[in-house]
């Protein structure tokens, strides 16, 4: 990355080979788009990639016929990429912008079954007096369950357990 938060990647030409030592600068969102291209055609995806900006956030989604793989066994390899993807679009270290990476939907649709986890997790700990434990799950998904009950009140949370082992407890209030 240049000093202007430019990435800089080796201009090749029409046959993919490197020219001359010269360097073509891409903006974070081509960056994006050109990684997430990149591990798509490595996993055989026929998928389109979209890239947009907006409010501190930078969202690559695929879009495409079985993305599943993409995904990985309970978001793993989504995860994992978006995970690398904000070291790789902002290798300078910690940016305002915020690299989400999303498939089809998959990051609303997981929400959804999360907030719905977590208000039967809540329902449970009202009916029963006592602390209810959630599946391990990841540190953004915590947030989410953290957030909605936040604002459903009558229960309160709170985290337990070490990486990747790490859940979150929904107890009444006061408990």
């Amino acid at each position: 990355m240049n000093d202007e938060g430019r990435v800089e990647v080796p201009e090749e030409d029409a046959d993919g080979e490197e020219l001359d030592g010269e360097e073509l600068e891409l903006e974070p969102a081509e960056a994006l788009e050109e990684l997430l291209g990149e591990i798509a055609d490595g996993l055989g995806l026929d998928v389109k990639v979209e890239v947009e900006e907006g409010d501190g956030v930078l969202r690559g989604c695929l879009r495409g016929e079985d993305v599943g793989l993409f995904i990985g066994r309970h978001g793993q390899t989504i995860d994992a990429v978006q995970h690398l993807a904000q070291r790789i679009v902002f290798p300078d270290g910690p940016s305002p912008v915020r690299v989400v990476v999303d498939a089809d939907g998959y990051r609303e649709r997981r929400a959804e079954s999360l907030r719905a986890d977590a208000g039967d997790a809540a329902e449970e700990a009202l009916r029963s007096g006592g602390p209810v434990e959630l599946a391990p799950m990841s540190a953004a998904e915590r947030r989410i369950v953290h957030e909605f009950l936040r604002d459903r009140g009558g229960v309160e949370t709170h985290s337990e357990g070490d990486e990747p082992e790490r859940r979150l407890v929904v107890s009444p209030v006061g408990d």
